[in-house]
């Protein structure tokens, strides 16, 4: 009878002491009768261990929260305060513009509509090509970065904000319209016509990095270009000099093989595909130092008006990449491009004589006026 008596109240005493629903499995039974819960399991909003049937869902900083006594924002917060958890899954199910893990990053609008590439804000670029930076910024003007350049960025919404960059021939935040082809305004008016109107001139400078003027002799490189329609082209290898002698020399040079030098990238550039360039003048130099300068006039119908500056490929592109390019052996503070000469002629959306279809990328222009640009007058009233 005693013996009953003690496993009764044992037993009474262990069924006081245990935790609620046995911690649901996922968790321990401590100390009077509190379950310990296992990683990401607990109770309610205040992720309270209670019975740990629910599930916690990821912690990332916060968009928006209050501040705390010190008045810091962006704590950490269960699904970034931009979504609702999920308690059976242990899944954000995030509020609409914001996705991932804890809906840690915002997502890009209408998904770049296709016709683009979703980025985090430190990676898109500073303008539109590398010449961009080193003139505005930097003031160098030399051609060694190979693409548009980018910032670092240490905000708070680094790895978590993200834009749209747009595929060639797409615009806007979402990359849901297509671009029309811009021109000069036919009906622009000077204030002096008398003077002849100014092409837009970029000058490359190169100078070989030894002493030897003529290291670079039968090597290549290439030229890039970047349309107003974001369309990006690259000549065929050019040969930075051809040894085709000749009796007339510049500078230790032979000019023959500087004329070949200059149709080499005058052809390169006008066998462009679409005729984005359409006619363009190059002329070259050498100077008493052996650097070669080399302009490059924009005069064609198509490329009016100021132009994204040229990226020179000057780079080993060995076996497998396109184009095929030995590469160049230039001293560095010499590999310079800049804008010799601003155009006079402008460039604006169909001319500024025409409506853009955004759906199509074509130009309706407005009476009187044809063309892709709407730069055409189709007759006089």
């Amino acid at each position: 009878m005693i013996k009953n008596i003690i496993v009764l109240v044992s037993f009474i005493a262990a069924v006081q002491s245990a935790c609620d629903n046995a911690c649901s499995g996922h968790g321990c039974c401590g100390p009077k009768s509190v379950c310990e819960c296992f990683d990401n399991w607990g109770l309610g909003l205040g992720l309270l261990s209670g019975d740990c049937s629910e599930r916690i869902c990821p912690f990332e900083l916060a968009w928006v929260d209050t501040p705390d006594s010190l008045g810091n924002f962006h704590k950490y917060a269960e699904c970034s305060n931009k979504g609702i958890c999920n308690r059976g899954t242990g899944e954000c199910e995030c509020f609409p513009g914001y996705e991932g893990k804890g809906c840690q990053r915002t997502s890009c609008p209408n998904d770049c509509s296709g016709h683009g590439r979703c980025k985090y804000i430190e990676d898109l670029p500073f303008a539109q090509v590398p010449a961009d930076y080193t003139n505005t910024i930097k003031k160098g003007g030399n051609f060694l970065s190979q693409d548009a350049h980018t910032y670092h960025y240490y905000g708070w919404d680094n790895y978590k904000t993200r834009g749209c960059e747009c595929d060639p021939e797409y615009g806007d935040v979402d990359c849901s319209k297509r671009l029309c082809q811009f021109g000069t305004d036919i009906m622009d008016q000077r204030d002096d016509l008398l003077t002849p109107q100014k092409y837009q001139v970029q000058k490359l400078i190169f100078q070989a990095d030894s002493g030897d003027s003529f290291s670079n002799l039968d090597r290549t490189f290439a030229l890039t270009f970047k349309s107003k329609l974001n369309e990006t082209f690259t000549t065929l290898p050019i040969n930075f000099y051809s040894p085709t002698g000749g009796l007339n020399t510049v500078n230790g040079f032979s000019s023959d093989g500087l004329h070949e030098f200059v149709l080499d990238i005058q052809n390169g550039l006008e066998r462009l595909p679409n005729r984005v360039i359409d006619k363009v003048e190059v002329h070259a130099a050498v100077d008493a130092s052996s650097q070669i300068h080399v302009n490059i006039t924009f005069v064609g119908d198509n490329v009016q008006g100021p132009q994204n500056l040229v990226t020179v490929r000057s780079y080993l592109c060995g076996d497998g990449c396109s184009p095929k390019l030995s590469g160049l052996e230039l001293q560095v503070s010499t590999q310079n491009i800049t804008e010799l000469l601003e155009s006079d002629f402008n460039s604006y959306e169909c001319g500024r004589r025409g409506k853009c279809d955004y759906t199509t990328g074509v130009c309706q222009c407005f009476a009187g006026y044809t063309g892709l640009s709407c730069s055409t007058v189709a007759c006089l009233v």
